[in-house]
C-alpha cells in the first residue's frame, strides 16, 4: 500500500510540475530540459519504490500511474470543464500579424520560436498570418490571412 500512496503523490507532483513547464512538444525541448526529464524520470523511481527492487514493487508502481493516467484521460473526456482546468486552453499568439506579447511572456515561447514554427507551415511573413494559436499539446496552429484555401491544382482537388 505504500508504494501506491507514493506513486499517487508523485503523479500528481509530476503532473503539476510538467503543467508549469509549459506546452512544449517533445520535438521543442532543449537539450537541457530534456535532461531534466530523464533525471526526473530515475528520481521518481527511487522516490516511489524506496528501496523496493521487488518485480511486485515496480508493477504496483506502473499499474498506479496507469491508473491515475487512465482516470485523468477520462475525466477531461467526461467534463469540459476540467479538461481546461487539466489540460489548459488553446492562446492566441498572432492576431492579424501581430504577435501577443503577454500571452508569448505567459507560455515562454520567444519570436524567434514562432517564426522558425511558421516557416515550418511554409508561411514567409508574420502579416500573412490571421491567427496563430498555441494549442494545448504545444503545436502551434496557424491560419493565414488567405484563408489557406486548397489550391486547384492540389491532390485533393483532383479527388472531388
Amino acid at each position: 500500500m505504500d508504494i501506491v500512496l507514493r506513486a499517487s503523490v508523485t503523479f500528481a507532483a509530476l503532473y503539476l510540475l510538467l503543467r508549469l513547464l509549459g506546452k512544449r512538444e517533445i520535438g521543442q525541448l532543449t537539450p537541457f530540459e530534456l535532461v531534466v526529464i530523464v533525471v526526473m524520470g530515475d528520481l521518481v523511481q527511487q522516490g516511489v519504490t524506496h528501496n523496493d527492487f521487488s518485480l511486485t514493487g515496480s508493477i504496483l508502481a506502473i499499474a498506479t500511474f496507469a491508473f491515475w493516467a487512465l482516470v485523468m484521460s477520462w475525466a477531461t473526456y467526461l467534463s469540459p470543464k476540467l479538461e481546461t482546468l487539466l489540460d489548459g486552453r488553446p492562446q492566441v499568439i498572432i492576431r492579424d500579424g501581430e504577435l501577443i506579447q503577454a500571452n508569448l511572456r505567459r507560455d515562454r515561447i520567444t519570436r524567434a520560436e514562432v517564426e522558425a514554427e511558421m516557416r515550418l507551415a511554409g508561411i514567409a511573413h508574420m502579416n500573412q498570418v490571421a491567427w496563430a494559436i498555441l494549442e494545448t499539446q504545444g503545436k502551434i496552429s496557424f491560419i493565414r490571412k488567405d484563408g489557406g484555401e486548397v489550391k486547384p491544382d492540389d491532390d485533393e482537388a483532383g479527388a472531388a
